[in-house]
């Protein structure tokens, strides 16, 4: 899996939980994320929040403390 791919989709996302109440929508991307993507997706997603994560959206990076990091490999 590429960073493109991690990054559409976790956008589609934070696109999905756009019409929440923040608070439920930055716990439903989170929970969307913990829930469904594997430890290695998860991985990708991080390294490249720890580079600055462009091109990821706003509500996103909100959700961000909220995602489990996933162990070293």
């Amino acid at each position: 899996m590429e960073i493109r791919d991690t990054v559409r989709m976790a956008n589609q996302i934070g696109d999905f939980f756009k019409s929440y109440p923040e608070q439920e929508a930055l716990d439903g991307i989170a929970e969307h994320i913990n829930k469904f993507w594997e430890p290695r997706m998860r991985r990708i997603f991080f390294t490249h929040m720890d580079a600055g994560g462009k091109d990821i959206s706003e509500i996103v990076k909100k959700a961000v403390p909220l995602i489990k990091r996933p162990k070293a490999a």
